[in-house]
């Protein structure tokens, strides 16, 4: 029996795991899916002071609660943010990192630092205008299948911008995890993860997987990310 934590993005929370969770628990393993602070079914604690380290924490403390170890973390989109942290903070704890079309950032690096200036201006006017939060981004941009698109957006709920703008204190390159995998969605709407599928497609350190679909795998082709992931078990 394998131990997966699987860490959402941003704007979403747990729920968006619960077809890849139900079919990793049928095939026996051990599943935790936390909601970071102020989002998902904790969008009560929503302030614009939450940041990356308050969604680092998070995680830790499940690790730390639910005595996790040798776990397969993953991250999707803001999750590889939250579970490169983690991996320094316990990286003992760890199997296995697992970025599902996620930002896999370098040293020192935010959010917002890796998607370009173009992006950080439009989330900086966002946050401005909504108290220091960013609504959320329809997922039609990210290409989401048309039967859950609705649905994603109507439990989407606005991100801190403070998440995006704080960077990692050390990058995915010196994290203490030596197995790493990354998925990247062909079809996901945008050029958010193009440079990071480009750097480390072809490095000896990850194993490198594309899956044609839009950014949320685990909504448009979860009976492939189950599969994917169970390779790590």
């Amino acid at each position: 029996m394998a131990k997966f934590v699987l860490v959402h993005g941003a704007f979403q929370g747990g729920w968006v795991y619960a077809r890849v969770a139900r079919m990793l628990r049928k095939a026996g393993h051990e599943i935790y899916t936390p909601t970071l602070t102020g989002l998902g079914e904790r969008s009560h604690l929503a302030d614009r002071a939450i940041n990356l380290d308050t969604h680092i924490q998070d995680i830790v403390n499940v690790f730390k609660y639910e005595d996790i170890t040798d776990a397969i973390l993953c991250g999707h989109s803001y999750g590889g943010m939250v579970i490169t942290g983690v991996a320094h903070e316990i990286g003992e704890r760890i199997r296995s990192l697992v970025y599902i079309d996620a930002y896999a950032p370098d040293d020192g690096q935010s959010l917002i630092d890796i998607t370009g200036a173009e992006t950080a201006l439009a989330f900086l006017d966002q946050a401005n205008r909504h108290g220091g939060m960013i609504p959320p981004i329809p997922a039609a941009v990210f290409n989401v299948n048309e039967a859950d698109a609705a649905w994603v957006d109507s439990m989407s709920v606005p991100q801190p911008l403070a998440t995006f703008v704080q960077g990692v204190r050390a990058g995915v390159n010196s994290a203490p995890v030596a197995n790493r995998t990354y998925l990247f969605a062909t079809a996901n709407g945008g050029d958010w993860f193009v440079s990071t599928h480009a750097r480390l497609k072809n490095h000896p350190q990850w194993d490198v997987h594309t899956v044609p679909c839009g950014h949320g795998i685990m909504l448009d082709r979860p009976a492939e990310l189950t599969a994917l992931l169970l390779t790590k078990a």
